[in-house]
């Protein structure tokens, strides 16, 4: 089962409109997504960042996938143990991939926008 995590911003005139929510559904096979991961859908345009410390539930060695959409550079770090980096560059659809074998908070941090996207809830 998959929790999805999915965020949605539109900018126009100067205008924001957005809309969240936090769901389960299950990947169709092939996706390239494991059945057990929890997915973080991410989106970076003109400097704004969603979702912004969002609090979300994993298990011990659950995979977490990572999807972003981006108009900007940046680099997603992950405060676990160990540490994991991934850059981010201009484009959609980019996916990365980790798991988390600490029990404990770990923050999912943009280094160039300086914003939390994310606090995992890691659960023995």
């Amino acid at each position: 089962m998959i929790r999805r995590l999915t965020a949605v911003v539109a900018v126009s005139a100067g205008v924001l409109v957005g809309a969240s929510g936090c769901g389960t559904e299950t990947e169709a096979p092939g996706s390239g997504t494991p059945e057990d991961s929890v997915v973080i859908d991410v989106r970076i345009s003109q400097g704004t960042v969603t979702p912004t410390n969002e609090r979300i539930d994993v298990a011990v060695g659950q995979t977490v996938t990572v999807r972003v959409d981006s108009d900007a550079d940046d680099e997603l770090h992950v405060h676990a143990v160990p540490e994991h980096s991934f850059e981010i560059h201009p484009g959609t659809g980019q996916q990365t991939q980790f798991s988390v074998e600490v029990p404990g908070q770990v923050a999912l941090e943009l280094h160039e926008t300086g914003k939390t996207v994310a606090t995992l809830l890691v659960r023995p």
